[in-house]
C-alpha cells in the first residue's frame, strides 16, 4: 500500500492531565502516515484522485488547539479517528509528541503512536 507521510504539525493546544496544562496550554508536534491507493493520481496527474493533504493537515491543527482532553493517547485517537473520516485514507499512523512535558528534570518529550484502520473505527 501506499502512503503520505506528513511531519512536523505543530499546534498549541489544551491537553494535558495536571490542571494548569489545560489552562496554560502547551505545543504539540504530529505526525502522519496516511495508507492509500496513490495509483489512480499517478496515473492521472489530478488532485481528486488522491489526498488534500492540506485538509488532513487543518483537521490535526483544528483538534489540537480545541481540543481539551486528560490524555495525550485521547487527542491521538481522535486526530486518528477524524483522519479515517477523509476520502480514500485506508490506515492512518499519528504520532502525537509533547516537546516540553512538565515533568521535573525531564528535558525529553513524550511521543505517543497508534495506528488505526477503517476496521478499528
Amino acid at each position: 500500500m501506499d502512503c503520505i507521510h506528513l511531519t512536523g504539525i505543530r499546534g498549541y493546544g489544551y491537553t494535558g492531565y495536571l490542571p494548569e496544562e489545560q489552562v496554560l496550554g502547551q505545543w504539540f508536534e504530529v505526525d502522519l502516515t496516511l495508507w492509500l491507493d496513490l495509483a489512480p493520481a499517478g496515473q492521472s496527474d489530478e488532485i481528486t484522485d488522491t489526498l488534500d493533504y492540506r485538509e488532513a493537515i487543518e483537521i490535526v491543527k483544528q483538534l489540537i488547539t480545541t481540543s481539551k482532553f486528560a490524555l495525550v493517547e485521547k487527542l491521538a485517537s481522535a486526530i486518528a479517528n477524524a483522519i479515517l473520516k477523509l476520502d480514500r485514507v485506508e490506515q492512518v499512523q499519528v504520532r502525537l509528541s509533547k516537546p516540553a512535558a512538565p515533568i521535573p528534570d525531564f528535558g525529553g518529550k513524550i511521543t505517543i503512536d497508534i495506528t488505526r484502520t477503517l476496521e478499528t473505527i
